[in-house]
């Protein structure tokens, strides 16, 4: 655990998560309420893929507003890391350090704005 502290700090958009009695870390991609999807970084091939990995971590999470996905905001150049795209169901899946992505964050938020906004114009 120690180890994975310092990766953690030194890469604050890595998540340290849990599914079943398995540790994981990685970037989540989306996490919803039945399903949580996260590039798993100890799937990665080689060396340069995990470097070139963690530079596009660092630009994603420097570069927008953290509430996109990485694979959105980093485009087809981030497509060649699919192969370590896991999905855990969430009751097993539990996220022990970092932050969780949510496109349904984004809906609700919407929908909630043009609610306010509707009743503001009446």
């Amino acid at each position: 655990m120690a180890d994975h502290n310092e990766i953690l700090e030194k890469f604050p958009f890595l998540c340290l998560c849990r599914a079943g009695e398995e540790e994981i870390i990685g970037i989540i991609q989306n996490y919803t309420q039945t399903l949580a999807s996260i590039y798993v970084l100890n799937v990665l091939n080689c060396k340069e893929d995990k470097a070139e990995f963690l530079e596009c971590g660092e630009e994603w999470w420097w570069g927008s507003n953290r509430q996109l996905p990485i694979n959105l905001v980093i485009g087809p150049k981030f497509k060649k890391f699919s192969y370590c795209l896991r999905t855990y169901n969430v009751k097993d899946f539990e996220i022990v350090h970092g932050e969780a992505v949510s496109l349904q964050n984004i809906i609700t938020k919407r929908i909630k704005r043009r609610q306010i906004q509707l009743v503001q114009k009446l």
